[in-house]
């Protein structure tokens, strides 16, 4: 404690010397980490503004959970973590079953489901509202050009004017179009993992259980199951191996014509759960992939979340954006306005943690679709004894953590010291 404040003495609660302009912040990306970040910057008196390609909020995805102590300090300190407990779905059952609709696995809700799992949607629902109030939002559009100068960085938009900011992150993702900007080209630091994942909604006609009901044959999986809040609706997931595909993230059709294609054939439900693509209000298709970014920074340019150390699927990134956001807007308020200094520190704490985390995203994939018949029936056999199925749901338990610096109350020391 005594470091941190240290750090902040001398200064006020957004991060520049007393009596000089609120240090102007851009976000790039709306989804989670973004939105996390400026509740925390606004919270310490930063000018935010966050920048989203697309035209409103998203909603869909996979549920999402949170475990262990780090994630849940953070969501304490943020003031949701009960309103998140509010939305939770209690977990997601999964039972797989052969093309006659025979059972072969059953997992239970907590397998996957962490301490606190909630629908994407809502969490980035509830991380915007928290947030709106002390951060300008605009949708509908994206960063073009990133130019670094000795007092900030000029941004030029592809719909709006070109405007200076004093800091720009990158919280836009795996693909981060920052990163690129800034960093380089994706090739440079995302890895594909062999996998390509999918959902959708569409109306529960058959009468679905909470949960899923899945068909594995070697490296494919597809899944549905009813929605936790309206049994009128459901949500598909499909999960496929293949080598890297060549497609346009930004077209729908294309991405649904490469679902149709992996799992022409399939039997089972799946031919109906394929005709709903083409009224499906939302597809969340992405690869298995991780992100390995050797510097988080460059400059007075950062990134958040995914787009430093992403993992698609099983590596709690969702946990790992949150809890980076965290860090960072605490780093940042009490550096004093030496943004390189909080930047050097946010990285220092974080990057052993969130490689621990990604690791887990390696495995996704090749544990939900292994790619032969003899690894499916291989992990069919040893989950279907009870002592191997405890025994990993106790590995699940043990995630990695970090000692976290308690922000607000180093400034408020701070604030107490100087008044």
């Amino acid at each position: 404690m005594n470091d941190l404040l240290d750090r902040a003495h001398g200064g006020s609660r957004d991060g520049v010397p007393r009596g000089s302009r609120r240090t102007r912040v851009l976000i790039s990306g709306a989804s989670i980490a973004g939105p996390a970040l400026a509740h925390w910057l606004g919270r310490y008196g930063f000018d935010v503004t966050v920048v989203e390609l697309a035209p409103a909020l998203r909603g869909g995805g996979q549920d999402v959970d949170f475990r262990g102590a780090t994630h849940l300090t953070v969501l304490e300190r943020m003031g949701v973590l009960e309103e998140l407990r509010a939305l939770a779905t209690g977990g997601s059952p999964i039972t797989l079953v052969d093309r006659r609709g025979r059972r072969l696995l059953h997992l239970p809700a907590e397998f996957a489901g962490g301490e606190v799992e909630v629908p994407r949607g809502e969490l980035a629902r509830l991380l915007h509202r928290h947030s709106s109030a002390r951060a300008q939002y605009v949708f509908g559009d994206s960063v073009t050009a990133l130019e670094e100068m000795a007092e900030g960085v000029r941004v030029a938009f592809r719909h709006g004017a070109p405007r200076e900011f004093d800091l720009v992150i990158g919280a836009d993702g795996l693909h981060s179009n920052v990163r690129r900007l800034a960093f380089g080209p994706e090739r440079r630091f995302v890895r594909h993992l062999g996998y390509y994942a999918a959902t959708w909604q569409l109306p529960n006609r058959t009468g679905l259980p909470v949960g899923g009901v899945g068909l594995n044959v070697p490296g494919r999986l597809m899944s549905v199951g009813a929605d936790h809040r309206d049994p009128a609706r459901a949500g598909a997931f499909c999960l496929f191996a293949s080598p890297e595909l060549h497609y346009d993230r930004h077209d729908p059709e294309q991405q649904k014509a490469l679902v149709r294609t992996a799992f022409a054939g399939f039997g089972w439900r799946v031919p109906e759960l394929l005709e709903s693509l083409d009224a499906a209000p939302e597809l969340y298709f992405d690869s298995i992939s991780r992100a390995d970014v050797p510097h988080w920074s460059h400059g007075r340019i950062a990134l958040l979340g995914d787009a430093a150390c992403g993992a698609t699927i099983g590596g709690m990134g969702t946990g790992t954006a949150v809890v980076a956001a965290y860090v960072l807007a605490g780093e940042l308020a009490l550096a004093r306005g030496d943004h390189r200094a909080a930047f050097t520190r946010y990285e220092r704490l974080l990057r052993g943690y969130a490689q621990g985390c990604q690791k887990g995203g390696d495995r996704t994939g090749p544990f939900l679709a292994p790619r032969t018949a003899a690894g499916l029936r291989l992990r069919n056999a040893v989950l279907n004894r009870r002592w191997a199925l405890e025994r990993m749901l106790e590995l699940g338990k043990q995630v990695s953590s970090v000692e976290l610096p308690d922000y607000e109350q180093a400034l408020a020391g701070t604030v107490s010291a100087a008044g």
